[in-house]
């Protein structure tokens, strides 16, 4: 199975991310689940707006490249400009987990900071409790539970 984490914290949240599910499909990745809406604070400057995130699940066999390069896309056509890192956007695609292969050369596989990730976890265990991290074995559950209780405590389900 392959997951991915879409995430908007400006402009109407709901739509940005449903556009991006759209421009995901027509791009020829189907989408077999997708998680309810969790909304946390931005990171790293809390001051900023909140984001919404889902994770969903896909069983494309698009490579791993072609998939990055086709996120991009969307989130230029959705709005996302080239600002600082981890500034407000319109749009984010992230490549969580692919085939439960462990790359790490260009692209790292599993995304590289999932695991202290709520938005990323939580939502990932609601579509998926028996996944387990490739590179550690760690289940999506024992993961979770190693976050700090902050980031437990603060992230909403819409």
């Amino acid at each position: 199975m392959v997951f991915i984490g879409i995430g908007s914290n400006l402009g109407n949240r709901i739509q940005n991310i449903e556009n991006a599910k759209y421009n995901l499909k027509i791009n020829g990745i189907n989408i077999l689940k997708f998680s309810k809406y969790y909304e946390t604070l931005s990171w790293p400057d809390p001051t900023k707006p909140k984001f919404l995130n889902i994770v969903i699940q896909s069983n494309t066999r698009i490579p791993v490249d072609k998939l990055i390069k086709i996120f991009k896309i969307i989130e230029k056509k959705l709005g996302r400009k080239k600002n600082m890192r981890n500034s407000p956007r319109t749009c984010d695609i992230d490549l969580i987990s692919y085939r439960n292969k462990v790359l790490s050369k260009n692209i790292i596989i599993p995304h590289e900071r999932m695991s202290n990730r709520n938005f990323v976890l939580i939502p990932l265990c609601e579509i998926a409790p028996d996944w387990r991290h490739p590179k550690t074995n760690k289940s999506v559950k024992k993961l979770i539970f190693s976050l700090p209780i902050k980031d437990i405590t603060t992230i909403k389900q819409i």
